[in-house]
């Protein structure tokens, strides 16, 4: 008996879901920064076992803060995901509830298999200086996240069970972990292996991804570009491949750093252009490193001011 699904990854920003991605599927295909809605794009990861085929969707984290058109198309892509997947995986702090969980845990359809996955559980340890306390409080969570979605919700400060399209559902399963601890992957994969359906593997084993070379050289640079500037630059920045050539064995790629502003050009490019240099060369050798080629990449800066509203450019990107 062979199993495979679709499952979705789901949660408010900064959950550390393309982390928790990267580990499942064992290669980087997803990126990662501090930066909340790093995540902008509906993208597969695939995992082979013997006996069954995990297609994880790593969704953005969902916004109910700023809303630019930016924002709304990301919410829409995970209510979109929610609706094409065989089971979901609810991924919180473990510890932690509030509000933003539960307008996530709104979207949630009442069809699938939910799975609760508290994740970040080493920060949670450190945060005690005995194991008895830490115990206790992960207990009263996970009792408390036992309970069916219209209490957890009514015992959120600001929330009410009415909020919640399926007061009486529950989680089928609440599963405490590190998304860095190997051992408790393998156990996430062995549970939801549990949900999934009979059907044959839609993918060929050694299949990491559904994205091509093309999308992820972009993405691999978007990381760059915030892991390079920290807090300084706003999320609205985005990576546009203007060539992707072969060249032999050789991958010729041109981008182009999208910016709103002339002030955020120059905190990309930096003093001397040094800044600029150091993701360019940081994205490259991770380029080489995936594609396992030589690359030759070519990196510009644009000004395009109100990108992260016009719908036109959005769907440009790629972003429907």
């Amino acid at each position: 008996m062979f199993r495979c699904g679709t499952i979705a990854l789901v949660g408010r920003p900064n959950m550390g879901k393309s982390t928790l991605l990267n580990a499942l599927v064992g290669q980087k295909i997803s990126i990662t920064s501090r930066k909340a809605q790093t995540t902008r794009y509906r993208i597969a990861g695939v995992q082979t076992r013997e006996q069954a085929q995990f297609i994880f969707i790593d969704t953005p984290g969902f916004q109910t803060r700023v809303m630019n058109t930016l924002n709304q198309t990301l919410n829409r892509t995970v209510t979109s995901t929610l609706h094409d997947v065989d089971v979901i995986c609810f991924i919180v702090e473990a510890g932690y509830w509030g509000t933003d969980d539960v307008n996530v845990l709104r979207l949630l359809p009442n069809d699938k298999p939910v799975l609760l996955v508290a994740n970040k559980l080493d920060l949670f340890a450190s945060r005690f200086d005995n194991s008895d306390a830490r115990d206790l409080e992960l207990f009263e969570f996970m009792k408390k996240m036992a309970q069916p979605w219209g209490a957890i919700a009514e015992q959120t400060k600001g929330c009410e069970a009415q909020t919640i399209a399926s007061p009486e559902q529950t989680f089928a399963e609440v599963i405490p972990m590190s998304g860095k601890n190997k051992d408790d992957i393998e156990r996430l994969l062995d549970l939801i292996a549990e949900y999934l359906p009979e059907g044959e593997a839609r993918y060929e084993p050694d299949t990491l991804t559904d994205r091509s070379e093309r999308f992820m050289a972009a993405e691999i640079l978007r990381e760059k570009v915030f892991r390079y500037t920290g807090d300084e630059l706003p999320y609205s920045s985005s990576v546009v491949i203007d060539q992707f050539k072969l060249d032999g064995k050789m991958r010729r790629i041109a981008a182009t750093i999208l910016v709103d502003r002339d002030s955020h050009k120059a905190m990309i490019i930096g003093q001397k252009g040094e800044r600029l240099k150091k993701i360019s060369t940081e994205a490259r050798l991770d380029m080489e490193a995936l594609f396992d080629s030589k690359v030759f990449l070519e990196t510009w800066v644009k000004v395009k001011r109100g990108w992260a509203d016009d719908l036109a450019e959005l769907r440009a990107q790629g972003l429907e």
